[in-house]
């Protein structure tokens, strides 16, 4: 049978600029150095998906969303400013408090026409997180832009742009649980944010103590670095018939200390090397994860924090290693 792709229609109303409920603070705040790194300058999409509830009868979810997310930006403030450049390229936040833009919408559509296609990337994103004329730069932009799409079977979709350069996925997570527990009638988030930028600023004179090799220019080689926009994208389940399935392959002394995540990742980095068959056993091949470092300084990061705090570690290993072993029993 032919694939039919989704099509559906999106009514939106007028965007509209939510403000924090009450004043806040007008101030500049300065972005730490893991924040305003170039690789971070960029509008990231998420989308959540939520079913029908039955509790939620005769409420709208768009008008809900708005009000807590008013209520919440009196305590995540920076959100409702602008970015702004100063020398040298540094970012600051300045805290104007114009706000959020905010669409509300509705569509055509229930959650089980989605079927299989409810995983990255998802169908149809561009009408359900339209992208509003001059919305989309880094600077001197709203730096959320959110639409909740209502669905004709009484769920509702939730999309958000974020300026990346305010927060990481953590960071993120917790404003959003913030809007959640004040819908609910929280009088205000169970974690207060923290901004403290500072702590994450480079040293004056930076003295490393070992060569980083996530930070070096790769050549390309042989046709091994792959274009974004020329990879096919596709999404992948792994359950725990699937994860026990490549647990048991691997030898007995790595079965118990491995996590899930270590074993997808080496598997992918070794499947990966082995499709690209280079002919050269020499060549290294390098696989870089995010690690999340709020709890990994002494001492730590302060709860609440919740601008961008990760790392970027490598590992590398030649193609020989990779392809004629069927686990690395050492990361590099």
């Amino acid at each position: 049978m032919a694939f039919s792709p989704l099509r559906i229609s999106v009514r939106r109303r007028q965007p509209e600029l939510v403000a924090p409920s009450f004043p806040t603070p007008r101030e500049l705040k300065r972005l730490s150095d893991i924040d305003d790194q170039e690789g971070l300058r960029f509008q990231i999409p998420i989308i959540q998906i939520y079913r029908h509830n039955p509790a939620m009868a005769g409420r709208n979810p768009a008008a809900v969303v708005r009000d807590a997310l008013a209520r919440a930006l009196v305590f995540y403030y920076p959100f409702a400013g602008r970015l702004r450049e100063g020398s040298g390229k540094k970012l600051f936040v300045d805290c104007t408090g114009e706000g959020v833009l905010f669409i509300e919408a509705e569509a055509d559509v229930k959650l089980e026409d989605f079927g299989d296609a409810l995983q990255p990337p998802f169908p149809c994103l561009e009408e359900l997180l339209f992208n509003v004329d001059g919305s989309s730069a880094v600077l001197n932009t709203p730096l959320l832009l959110i639409q909740v799409t209502l669905l004709s079977c009484g769920g509702f979709i939730f999309a958000i742009r974020l300026n990346h350069t305010m927060s990481d996925a953590p960071g993120f997570m917790q404003l959003m649980t913030a809007v959640g527990e004040l819908a609910r009638g929280l009088p205000s988030p169970s974690v207060i944010p923290v901004w403290r930028r500072e702590l994450l600023e480079a040293h004056p004179t930076p003295t490393p103590s070992f060569p980083h090799r996530e930070y070096e220019q790769v050549p390309d080689t042989e046709g091994t670095i792959i274009p974004l926009d020329d990879m096919a994208h596709r999404s992948f389940f792994f359950g725990p018939r699937e994860i026990s399935t490549l647990r048991s392959s691997l030898p007995p002394q790595l079965r118990r200390s491995s996590s899930t995540f270590d074993i997808l990742t080496a598997f992918l980095w070794r499947s990966r090397t082995v499709a690209l068959q280079t002919s050269d056993p020499n060549e290294n091949f390098r696989i870089i994860c995010i690690v999340n470092i709020r709890g990994r300084f002494n001492p730590p990061l302060p709860s609440g924090y919740y601008g961008n705090a990760f790392a970027l570690p490598v590992s590398v290993a030649t193609a020989g290693e990779l392809c004629n072993r069927l686990w690395l029993t050492q990361w590099s």
